[in-house]
């Protein structure tokens, strides 16, 4: 069970890895889009290295009067 904690720490390391050096830790992450990217990027792992570039594209509605 350790080695399998371990594995997914380090997944997820080399994400947020990946996220930082594509740039998208910077600025503010106010936007659903920008957020969501992140996320993805970081629970993505390695597969960035391998080509993967997950983005997300969505929208938040305002609420009706």
């Amino acid at each position: 069970m350790h080695i399998v904690s371990a594995v997914i720490l380090i997944w997820l390391i080399i994400g947020a890895i990946a996220a930082g050096q594509r740039g998208y830790y910077s600025g503010p992450t106010s936007s659903c889009t920008k957020a969501g990217t992140i996320a993805v990027t970081i629970l993505a792992g390695p597969l960035n290295y391998l080509g993967a570039n997950p983005k997300v594209s969505c929208t938040v509605s305002l609420p009706t009067k």
